[in-house]
């Protein structure tokens, strides 16, 4: 049987991996600054997530929904002191796009409207709604194309406001910074006006904090720089390391009801013992304060390459912006350089996004094979 070939793959076969470095099966090292797509946020293997699921799987892996499970409860509580989105409740699963969909799902069920806005060069997922308010047509296939979503663009309060005057519109869902898309981030009053519209119009606002959230712009979540309050936050990517796990934040505004949401692994003891792990080291070895303070080191050292027309985004979710499309650069980085980076919807932006454990020597090493390339 062949695997369904949807993935263009890099030829790296990683097999251990260690902090910010990843090893081959030919014992190369590479120095991780993509983290898989912003999933790791506490490093490789740390020995926290390591031991946290290792003692929990010779226990008890898996159980349903249909019993209790103090894990979650835990989870929750850690949640809300570290986050400081003080009452709000939690719903688990095991994806960003199925944190989406329930949160688009359970807008629609608290506001009965249907319709959704989004934004141009968002990216909230691959399944059903979640993808349909996904500004990429390519990845829409006509059973996703029944969702009603409205792309508008960013700054544009008048558009919104036009929409909402229908008074069809269930959910506003954006990123705070987007990943895909960019790493555009709009203004704090742009935000602010979005949450005055939604609490007028009776329409939910959710923030989709996937990639940005779990301290990764240095903030636990990047909307807190803002000061907004958005009904539902979605989360997952850096919230287990690896292990798959996402959820919502949901408002206490918002009543819950048996059967109204559900799943058979969302909340599972593996993934609360890895998410639990993750909050545990986040506060532990003060990685929100590590990322600001290497983000801040990092815009330093790129000002020094003219090729380099602008940094974008916040924390350790960064972009750089060259005058001439990376995919080039991305490939030498990775093979004469051994640096893992990502690319974006920009084909001209080098996307960073590191374990948070990061530290100066490594960001060192990124713009001294920069400018070896770039000579």
């Amino acid at each position: 049987m062949s695997l369904f070939n949807v993935y263009p793959l890099f030829d790296i076969t990683p097999v251990t991996a260690n902090d910010v470095y990843v090893y081959d099966n030919k014992g190369t090292e590479y120095l991780d600054l993509y983290g898989g797509h912003a999933v790791i946020s506490i490093g490789h293997s740390h020995p926290t997530y390591v031991k946290n699921i290792s003692k929990q799987v010779s226990k008890l892996g898996f159980y349903s929904n249909a019993i209790q499970n103090p894990l979650q409860v835990e989870l929750a509580s850690l949640l809300e002191n570290i986050s400081g989105c003080n009452d709000y409740q939690l719903f688990l699963c095991n994806s960003g796009a199925e944190a989406n969909e329930n949160a688009l799902k359970l807008a629609s069920f608290h506001t009965s409207k249907q319709k959704v806005i989004a934004f141009k060069n968002s990216f909230h997922g691959r399944t059903s709604a979640a993808v349909a308010a996904t500004d990429n047509p390519k990845i829409v296939a006509p059973i996703n194309a029944q969702q009603e979503v409205i792309f508008l663009e960013f700054e544009d309060l008048a558009s919104v406001e036009k929409v909402l005057q229908g008074n069809d519109v269930c959910a506003i869902i954006i990123e705070t910074i987007q990943g895909i898309g960019g790493l555009d981030e709009a203004s704090t009053t742009f935000y602010q006006g979005l949450e005055k519209l939604c609490n007028q119009y009776n329409t939910l606002l959710i923030a989709d904090e996937i990639q940005c959230g779990f301290g990764r712009t240095g903030d636990f979540f990047a909307f807190q720089k803002h000061g907004i309050t958005p009904h539902i936050i979605s989360m997952a990517k850096g919230m287990g390391n690896g292990f798959p796990v996402g959820g919502i934040l949901i408002h206490p505004s918002i009543e819950a009801s048996y059967g109204l949401l559900g799943t058979t692994f969302g909340g599972n003891h593996l993934a609360c013992a890895a998410s639990l792990a993750v909050i545990e080291t986040l506060k532990k070895e003060q990685l929100m304060e590590n990322a600001q303070q290497i983000a801040t080191y990092f815009m330093e050292q790129a000002a020094s390459i003219p090729q380099i027309t602008i940094v974008k985004g916040r924390g350790l979710m960064l972009g750089l912006e060259f005058d001439f499309p990376i995919a080039e650069l991305r490939k030498n980085l990775i093979f004469k350089h051994h640096i893992f980076t990502g690319s974006a919807k920009n084909p001209n932006l080098l996307r960073i996004l590191p374990p948070l454990t990061i530290q100066k020597q490594h960001i060192d090493m990124l713009f001294e094979s920069l400018k070896k390339e770039l000579s």
